[in-house]
């Protein structure tokens, strides 16, 4: 390996005992600035998005990991880098093969990093066919439903409507109901 390649800054990942990512994370740029590697271990990253939960009407947004159980750390690889790595509390070992870490694809660095910087909210609700909802926006605003048919990879659900004495089916997004 040339010594230009040797040195270059390259995105690696970690594998981390499950729930443990963010204490590694903070675990690890800890140690990087106690031992003073800077300029070896330059960031650390723990993928998330945003979700909005919706509970007994409520919303909440919550962080959700895109990669549980791993960590993505730039940083130049030589033994005391990956010593200090290694060793971090909550580490289990890098992703490589044989024992030996190989660096990931920029590009798909890029493309998690971006990405995630992009997401847009996903929206997750605790309703089943057959649940009661009330709608709060669009033409029905304030119409009551059965739910019929629920799409979550969608954020859509299907219910039907008492629209002058008929039963109407209407397709709806989450974000424009309410459970009764």
């Amino acid at each position: 390996m040339s010594e230009n390649k040797k040195n270059q800054k390259r995105w690696y990942v970690v594998h981390t005992y499950s729930g443990h990512e963010n204490k590694v994370k903070t675990n690890l740029e800890k140690r990087v600035e106690y031992l003073g590697l800077g300029e070896k271990i330059f960031r650390v990253e723990v993928p998330q998005k945003t979700v909005t939960v919706v509970k007994n009407g409520r919303r909440q947004d919550k962080d959700e990991k895109v990669f549980p159980g791993y960590v993505l750390v730039e940083m130049i690889m030589d033994d005391d880098s990956w010593f200090v790595v290694q060793n971090t509390a909550g580490v289990t070992k890098f992703v490589g093969a044989n024992k030996k870490p190989i660096p990931a694809k920029e590009s798909e660095i890029r493309k998690i990093i971006h990405k995630v910087q992009v997401q847009t909210a996903k929206i997750e609700l605790d309703v089943k066919v057959g649940d009661k909802v009330r709608i709060i926006s669009g033409p029905f605003a304030d119409f009551v439903g059965s739910i019929t048919e629920v799409y979550p990879d969608k954020a859509k659900l299907r219910a039907n409507v008492s629209i002058f004495g008929r039963e109407t089916p209407v397709e709806l997004e989450y974000n424009q109901i309410q459970k009764v």
